[in-house]
């Protein structure tokens, strides 16, 4: 049963305390926050861009789990796919997939001047037809779902089968604002709220909702190759 102090642990996030709690965190790079700047200049699209926080969560779970076969699912202007490299050892790998010649324009100048494009591969194309491209075996250590929200699920079906034992498997934008909790939630909120569903039931990995950013899923996927999961509804 959950006890009354697990709500009031979690402290609500005013402007002043997450200038604080960003303050806090290891500060972007040269080419990092040039890439924030360029990003943001675009206007309203630039809040696909993940916040530097969570960035810097991306870089320490790439180098705590030593993943070198990794998957980012939207690359918008590169800010994910740059930090997933970051924390990516020499050899190692980031596939990236988006749809816009423009925007990943933007991010393969910055993975280059970061040092980095070596390790980063952009797939444009449907991110779906680039998943079932890859091979069925499970050697992925790392996956960062960050796209358009209806099709959460079935990148999660693809992705799953091919993460290792004790691969992670991450996805952003939980919350959706808050709207995910809402029962009658609509459009990318409902469909977003039928995948927390989706993961929270799913036998074949363990799993914990982050309240960082716009909501951050941190998933570990189990040994038990034998678990199976209903399609996601």
């Amino acid at each position: 049963m959950t006890s009354l102090t697990d709500d009031t642990k979690t402290v609500p996030i005013t402007p002043a305390l997450h200038r604080y709690l960003v303050g806090h965190t290891m500060a972007p790079s040269r080419v990092q926050q040039d890439l924030m700047d360029h990003t943001h200049a675009l206007g309203t699209v630039a809040e696909m861009r993940i916040p530097h926080e969570q960035a810097a969560l991306l870089t320490l779970l790439t180098k705590l789990t030593a993943a070198r076969d990794i998957i980012d699912i939207g690359t918008f202007t590169g800010y994910s796919a740059l930090a997933l490299a970051l924390g990516s050892p020499p050899g190692g790998r980031v596939i990236t997939c988006d749809t816009s010649t423009e925007w990943t324009g933007i991010a393969q100048d910055a993975w280059k001047q970061a040092g980095v494009a070596d390790r980063i591969e952009l797939r444009l194309g449907p991110a779906l037809e680039t998943l079932r491209s890859l091979p069925h075996e499970p050697t992925i250590d790392l996956a960062f779902i960050d796209a358009d929200k209806p099709s959460y699920c079935d990148y999660w079906e693809e992705l799953l089968p091919r993460v290792r034992p004790g691969g992670v498997l991450l996805a952003d934008n939980v919350l959706y604002s808050g709207d995910a909790a809402n029962p009658d939630a609509t459009g990318n909120a409902q469909a977003i709220r039928a995948f927390n569903a989706h993961v929270h039931n799913d036998p074949r990995v363990e799993n914990v909702m982050l309240p960082i950013a716009d909501g951050l899923t941190l998933t570990r996927k189990r040994n038990d190759e034998h678990l199976t999961m209903e399609a996601c509804s």
